[in-house]
């Protein structure tokens, strides 16, 4: 019998999660059993997604600098990756403006409902710990990203996924040292680096196996503890929004595969759809990054020069699904707080949401840290910040999910569009995870 594709698995996976943990909600255990027995299993998978993504940026990087041979090329690679960064997303934070300012959703909730979500939310720790980190951010420098983006202690940068800027400036750093000291002095440690980049990949196709198992855990524990349903349901308008707004940048994305790639938009989504999925489940581009790039390597052919130069970038500063967000959460807030919010306000948040991506991409809940940021940078007063934020807070975890998706679909679309113009836009070479046990058995 035909084995059933890994999406496929993913996607069944997901939709057995979710009625799951909805028949959960009708018992008073349900809550308690998911977490304690069910919710560990998809914890577990995050963390080995997590265990690898510093091995596999670390190896891939170093390989993908270092089979150049031509600083030039790795110089035309990179200022390619920015600008076309940049300009998706600033794409991305236009159009949520355009949205939100046309679907006006901030003025159908209620004086009540605001009551409510304040009570609910505006106290919470969640709320005051980011109105704290994004007062420190803040407080820092214009150029602090700068400063932080460069390791004092490489090995204390790799033990934590947090720091993944400074593992990728001391990755890059290591490999054009080696290309500097050439070919053949480089080469005992460009073999190492080519078997541990090797072995991670297979590392990637065992994690795989249990995806589909990881995800109905995860899914399942986002159910149960979805909050209350009624606070939901009111701000269904505004997370219309947002989600109307991530479709249209998948959309847009599925434009560039087939006007710069000239490849089908629909093959690109087959062949990326396990990751999105993934990206879903886990909310997180980082625990993500393994896959995206053994998909954007393996499934549709880019080649490793580029992949492992832009993704790992791309997972880090490259932001489009939380950008546009942030358009659409600032002015819905200033719409049902009767804040004004006048056109050099919107310019404004077009700005600071744009420097906000790459500035804040570190700091643990950065959407909503932007966010922050974002409304104090058009004058919004102080003593409403809270309430804003409990406005958003019950609608924050779905809405990152799917914009966790549309943030790595952008990874993928780049990679493949600076890939193209390289030169490094080649066929799909698919691996499985039993490739070479006939070997080893």
């Amino acid at each position: 019998m035909r084995k059933l594709e890994l999406h496929w698995q993913i996607l069944i996976g997901m939709v057995l999660g979710i009625v799951f943990g909805f028949v959960m909600t009708g018992f008073s255990w349900g809550q308690n059993f998911v977490t304690d027995w069910i919710k560990p299993f998809g914890t577990i998978f995050v963390k080995l997604l997590k265990l690898i993504a510093i091995p596999l940026i670390l190896a891939s990087l170093i390989k993908g600098i270092s089979d150049l041979k031509d600083i030039s090329k790795f110089r035309n690679i990179g200022l390619r990756t920015i600008g076309i960064y940049m300009c998706t997303t600033l794409v991305a934070i236009v159009l949520g403006l355009l949205l939100v300012n046309l679907l006006q959703p901030g003025d159908g909730i209620s004086d009540e409902t605001i009551d409510k979500l304040t009570q609910t939310y505006a106290t919470g720790e969640d709320v005051q710990r980011i109105q704290a980190n994004a007062s420190k951010q803040q407080n820092k420098g214009p150029l602090a990203f700068l400063e932080e983006m460069v390791p004092d202690n490489a090995i204390a940068a790799m033990s934590n996924n947090r720091l993944m800027l400074q593992v990728i400036f001391f990755t890059i750093f290591l490999g054009i040292s080696m290309l500097l000291i050439g070919e053949e002095r480089a080469k005992p440690l460009k073999n190492f680096f080519d078997s541990l980049n090797e072995v991670v990949l297979k590392m990637v196709d065992l994690i795989m196996l249990i995806a589909p198992y990881a995800v109905f855990a995860l899914l399942a524990s986002v159910v149960v503890s979805a909050g209350d349903k009624d606070l939901l349901l009111a701000l269904v308008k505004y997370a219309g929004v947002v989600v109307l707004g991530l479709i249209l940048m998948i959309v847009f994305y599925t434009i560039l595969v087939t006007v710069f790639t000239k490849k089908n938009p629909l093959w690109f989504l087959k062949e990326m759809s396990p990751a999105q999925l993934l990206a879903f489940s886990t909310s997180s581009s980082a625990a993500t990054l393994p896959v995206t790039m053994e998909r954007v390597e393996e499934h549709i052919g880019v080649d490793k020069e580029v992949s492992s130069f832009v993704l790992p970038v791309g997972a880090t500063i490259n932001m489009d699904g939380t950008s546009l967000y942030q358009g659409v959460a600032a002015v819905f807030i200033a719409q049902a707080l009767a804040f004004d919010l006048p056109l050099s306000g919107q310019l404004t948040i077009i700005l600071t949401a744009l420097l906000a991506s790459i500035g804040t991409a570190a700091v643990p809940g950065a959407g909503m840290v932007m966010l922050v940021i974002v409304l104090e940078s058009v004058g919004f007063p102080a003593d409403k910040l809270a309430i804003g934020l409990a406005l958003i807070f019950a609608v924050d975890r779905p809405l990152d999910m799917f914009r966790t998706v549309v943030n790595i679909t952008g990874d993928a679309t780049v990679s493949m569009m600076v890939a193209k113009s390289v030169g490094k836009l080649g066929k799909p070479n698919v691996q499985e995870w039993d490739d070479h046990y006939e070997e080893v058995k």
